[in-house]
C-alpha cells in the first residue's frame, strides 16, 4: 500500500509556553529504517512528562512544582541544557506524545513484512545501551518523535502487538502511565501489603491503584473528597484527603508522585523496613530528609524510571486478559492539543485525557 508523503501533527518548537506547540499539516511522513516499523497513529494521550518537557522543568536549576511554569514555561536561565529525562538537550522541532496506539503500515529492512496490519502499543520507556556498557532510558516522544502526528516510527521490538476490543483512545491511555506505575510496583516488589499512593487521581496514580490492587495490596489513595468515589471504583480500599496528616508507621510501601513539602510525612508514614518509591515530583523536587530516620528504621528509598522490557509486555498481557481497565476522562482531537493541556492542568479529572489522531 502506498503511503502519503505528508502528514499533520503538533510540533514542539522549543521550551516554553503553549505557543511553542505548533500545528503543521506539511510534515514529512517518516520512513522506517533498518529494524523499524512505520505506524499509523490512531490515538495518543497527555502525560505530565509532555508538559514538563515543553516547559523545561527537568532542568536542574528549576526547583519549583510542575504547575508553576506549566502555562508559560520556565526562564531559559533555569532550564539549562537538561531538557529531557535523560538529562541531555533536546533537538527541536520535536513531535511529542509518549503514548501511541496504532497499526503498522510499513516495515524497514530486517523486519518481517507479516507484521504489516498489526495493532500495536509503543513502549514509551525504552532501553538503549550506552558507550560505557550500561543501559540508558530512551523516551518515546522526548528523545525521538512520538505519537502527536498521523505517523510515527518505532523500533520493531518496542512496537508490541496487542489484541483487544478496546478503542484506540482507550488503549492509548495505558502505555506511559501504567508502565510507570507497574515499574514502581515491580521495583519495590509490592505484595499483599498496605500501600499509600499519592497523586492518585492522575494518570500514573490511578494506574497504580489498579495495579497495586491486582497484586492483592490494601490500597489507600491520597486525593480529594470529590474524586474519592472514582478511585474506590478503580480499586482503592480507602482514601485519604491530601491535606490530612498521615498516621505514623502505617504503610509497608509508599508510591509517591508528588514530593514537595509533604515528603517528610510520607517517610514517617512507613513502617520499619518500609519502601518508598518515587517516579514524579509534581509538588516540587527538593525535599527534606532526616537521615537518622532512614538508617535507624532500615528504610529503602527507591527511584523508578528505567524499566526492564518485561514491564511493558507484562502490562500488555494484563490488558489482553482484562485485569486492568482504561480510565479516560475526556478526549480531544490532536488539533486541539492546547485546550487538552489546559484541561489537564486544571486537574479536575481522574485518569487520562485522550488525544484522537486518526479521523
Amino acid at each position: 500500500m502506498t503511503q502519503p508523503t505528508k502528514m499533520h501533527g503538533m510540533v514542539l518548537t522549543g521550551h516554553g509556553g503553549l505557543e511553542k506547540l505548533e500545528w503543521r499539516d506539511d510534515l514529512e511522513v517518516p520512513a522506517p529504517g533498518a529494524g523499524e516499523v512505520l505506524i499509523r497513529v490512531g490515538a495518543s494521550a497527555i502525560n505530565n512528562t509532555d508538559i514538563n518537557t515543553r516547559t523545561g522543568w527537568y532542568g536542574k536549576s528549576v526547583r519549583g512544582d510542575t504547575a508553576a511554569g506549566a502555562m508559560q514555561g520556565y526562564d531559559s536561565s533555569e532550564t539549562g541544557a537538561e531538557g529531557s529525562w535523560a538529562g541531555a538537550a533536546l533537538s527541536f522541532p520535536l513531535i511529542q506524545g509518549a503514548d501511541c496506539c496504532g497499526r503498522i503500515v510499513a516495515v524497514g529492512s530486517g523486519v518481517d513484512a507479516g507484521r504489516i496490519g498489526e495493532r500495536v502499543l509503543v513502549r514509551p520507556m525504552q532501553s538503549r545501551p550506552a558507550a560505557n556498557g550500561s543501559v540508558t532510558t530512551f523516551t518515546f516522544g522526548s528523545e525521538c518523535n512520538g505519537g502527536f502526528a498521523e505517523y510515527t516510527v518505532a523500533t520493531a521490538g518496542d512496537a508490541i502487538r496487542v489484541s483487544s476490543g478496546l478503542s484506540d483512545v482507550e488503549l492509548a491511555s495505558f502505555p506511559c502511565a501504567f508502565s510507570t506505575a507497574e515499574g514502581m510496583i515491580q521495583r519495590c516488589d509490592l505484595g499483599a501489603e498496605r500501600v499509600l499512593i499519592t497523586g492518585a487521581s492522575g494518570g500514573v496514580g490511578s494506574a497504580a491503584v489498579q495495579l497495586a490492587k491486582r497484586r492483592g495490596a490494601h490500597v489507600t489513595a491520597v486525593t480529594t473528597a470529590a474524586k474519592a468515589g472514582d478511585l474506590c471504583a478503580l480499586g482503592a480500599d480507602e482514601t485519604l484527603d491530601r491535606d490530612a496528616a498521615i498516621a505514623g508507621r502505617s504503610f509497608d510501601v509508599v508510591l509517591d508522585l508528588v514530593g514537595g513539602d509533604g515528603f517528610p510525612g510520607l517517610v514517617e508514614g512507613l513502617r520499619d523496613r518500609g519502601r518508598y518509591v518515587t517516579s514524579g515530583a509534581i509538588a516540587g523536587p527538593i525535599v527534606e530528609l532526616d537521615l537518622r530516620t532512614l538508617y535507624l528504621r532500615d528504610l529503602s528509598l527507591l527511584g523508578s524510571t528505567n524499566q526492564p522490557d518485561s514491564v511493558f509486555t507484562d502490562l500488555v498481557g494484563y490488558i489482553e486478559t482484562g485485569e486492568i481497565l482504561p480510565a479516560v476522562a475526556a478526549v480531544y482531537p490532536l488539533a486541539e492539543l492546547h485546550s487538552a493541556q489546559q484541561a489537564f492542568l486544571r486537574k479536575s479529572h481522574v485518569g487520562k485525557i485522550g488525544i484522537r489522531i486518526a479521523d
